[in-house]
């Protein structure tokens, strides 16, 4: 059941360990949870030597280099700003894991100094800011991978190509969620930002509020200014599923209700959100609550796809299963495969990425991919805001007759970032 890309990709470190070895220049820029998940599987390949760190904050820059030097005898120099980082370092590959309101301006700097671009999800924060980054990569002819790690799963590859077999039947709608049991939170005060951090170079292009310990160093992905909540979180993962499965670039109508019902803490992502996105040929939805878990519901998030001769579920943790509408046919499962910590295919993804640096192929999951799923989410979240549906023109990038929400296709910055050019 599994592909030729998934042989490909089981053997790549290996295949690549066979060639000369030749070690890129990688740096990384946020060198937190995710950054050094992902650093780490850098490491291992092989194939990067760490030539240097930049963050913000001292206590986070600190951990990492001592985690770097202790896996490697690597030195990487260590920077607050990336701009210097990448000017005196000239890394050949740089490693994008800052909160989402930096990568746009992270990847378009590194991409056009001559990096190779390994840049987590959501790729941005506002629309025009990821077709910016899809601009770069191809003016700079640079490789720009997207860390939606489910590309590369090999429980979602043979899943797609079950789904792809037929025997889901003709599917016409697809319901993707995430669902869990977080409940309403607490306040926590604004206070002075903790020592070696710096607060404004944090806060960047976004606007500049009161330091408050529930942003840094993970909460600021559900507060608006920094991120979008738990679909631009969570939600990338699963509408890349979507357009993976069917190929459709693009939903030609969208429209979702967002609401804070339940949460009281000091964040203001919506806790409840239920999206629609009408396709040429099928409905995906989208639901989320940040409350609620129970054992009622057999999976807490993943994607349903229901079609004629049943429902598949595309899961994480618990793989995928198929349930056939016969009752007479057996239900057909795939365990997952997957690295700790945190249950991911990183390791998978670096490899897909290393390869295509050499051979010159594309990757994976490609800045354009990741533009697109991206781009799902901030159209749920404008619907959200302006209160109505929103004809999408997906080959324009922009809503048919509403120049009110196309205003959110872009948002102001912060002087004296500039805002990058699509």
């Amino acid at each position: 059941m599994f592909s030729r890309r998934t042989a490909l990709l089981a053997a790549a470190p290996a295949f690549l360990g066979a060639q000369p070895r030749r070690r890129y220049r990688t740096a990384t820029v946020g060198t937190g949870w995710w950054g050094m998940n992902i650093t780490r599987e850098a490491i291992r390949s092989g194939d990067c030597e760490m030539v240097a760190l930049c963050d913000v904050d001292e206590k986070q820059i600190a951990a990492g280099a001592a985690e770097v030097e202790k896996l490697t005898s690597d030195r990487p120099k260590r920077y607050k700003d990336f701009r210097e980082m990448i000017a005196k370092e000239k890394p050949e590959i740089c490693i994008v894991a800052t909160p989402d309101h930096w990568h746009p301006l992270v990847a378009i700097e590194a991409v056009k100094n001559g990096a190779h671009v390994y840049v987590e999800k959501p790729v941005s924060h506002t629309i025009l800011e990821g077709r910016a980054m899809v601009t770069a990569a191809r003016a700079g002819n640079r490789v720009v991978q997207v860390g939606t790690h489910r590309r590369v799963s090999p429980h979602n590859i043979s899943g797609m190509e079950f789904l792809r077999s037929g025997r889901v039947g003709k599917i016409a709608m697809v319901r993707a969620f995430v669902h869990n049991a977080a409940g309403p939170g607490t306040k926590t005060p604004d206070s002075e930002p903790p020592a070696g951090l710096d607060w404004d170079m944090w806060c960047g292009p976004a606007p500049m509020r009161p330091f408050n310990a529930s942003l840094h160093p993970k909460g600021f992905r559900y507060h608006l200014d920094y991120a979008n909540g738990v679909i631009g979180d969570w939600g990338i993962h699963w509408f890349d599923q979507i357009l993976w499965w069917n190929e459709e670039k693009w939903p030609r109508r969208v429209y979702s209700t967002a609401s804070r019902h339940i949460k009281q803490d000091s964040l203001n992502a919506p806790d409840t959100q239920i999206a629609t996105f009408e396709f040429e040929s099928f409905t995906a939805t989208w639901e989320h609550r940040q409350y609620g878990g129970n054992n009622a519901e057999k999976a807490p998030l993943g994607c349903y796809f229901y079609g004629t001769e049943g429902t598949f579920h595309m899961g994480w943790r618990d793989g995928w299963t198929f349930y056939p509408a016969d009752p007479k046919k057996s239900t057909v499962h795939m365990d997952p495969k997957l690295n700790e910590p945190d249950s991911q295919n990183i390791r998978e993804l670096f490899a897909d990425f290393i390869h295509s640096i050499r051979s010159g192929r594309r990757v994976a999951c490609d800045i354009e991919l990741g533009h697109r799923a991206t781009t799902m989410s901030l159209l749920a979240m404008m619907s959200g805001r302006t209160g109505r549906a929103l004809n999408w023109d997906g080959m324009r990038e922009r809503v048919v007759g509403d120049e009110a929400a196309n205003k959110l296709l872009s948002r102001a910055y912060r002087a004296p970032w500039k805002y990058p050019k699509a």
